[in-house]
């Protein structure tokens, strides 16, 4: 079955992350998958850079593990050739904790009483998300004041893979 559309699952839910590994019976969650996201730290990662510009939320909104990794691949990507690995240290701040479920709904003769015999069903682990809530901060990049231009240009196009609207903070450490 094909992935839904993000505008399915942008409005914050309640939380769903009960998964027991240790305790096979108190295991709510059976299967969740994988967090799509794998690398949450980029560039140079033990530097010391003065400069801080974060990617801060406007909304609230849920954000798929899919179009967080999108967003990490084209600002790393952009950074990687534009500033050089060595002048900047970038990091995913969230982590997609909460499950994501779907329902399929059946299409056909008789599907009628399968999809209204079953009263707020949870349905099957599709995916994971991020719940960030307004001002919430979900990327940082710490480099050098002459590659703050560069960042911005970066951060934007990251931006701009991602479901909310979302504004640039610079913050210079003391």
């Amino acid at each position: 079955m094909a992935l839904r559309p993000g505008r399915c699952f942008r409005e914050i839910e309640r939380p769903y992350t009960r998964i027991s590994y240790r305790v096979k019976n108190k295991n709510y969650i059976p299967g969740a998958p994988q967090p799509r996201i794998r690398h949450f730290d980029m560039g140079n990662v033990k530097g010391d850079f003065p400069v801080n510009v974060y990617l801060v939320s406007l909304d609230d909104v849920q954000v798929r593990d899919n179009a967080l990794e999108a967003a990490r691949i084209a600002i790393h990507k952009y950074l990687d050739k534009k500033v050089g690995a060595i002048n900047y240290h970038f990091k995913v701040l969230k982590y997609p904790h909460h499950v994501l479920r779907e329902h399929p709904i059946a299409m056909g003769a008789g599907a009628d009483r399968y999809s209204q015999g079953m009263r707020l069903a949870f349905g099957r682990p599709i995916g994971r998300a991020v719940q960030l809530f307004k001002q919430e901060k979900l990327i940082v990049v710490r480099t050098q004041p002459q590659f703050i231009p560069l960042v911005k240009e970066a951060l934007k196009i990251g931006a701009s893979k991602l479901p909310f609207r979302a504004k640039i903070v610079v913050e210079e450490k003391k």
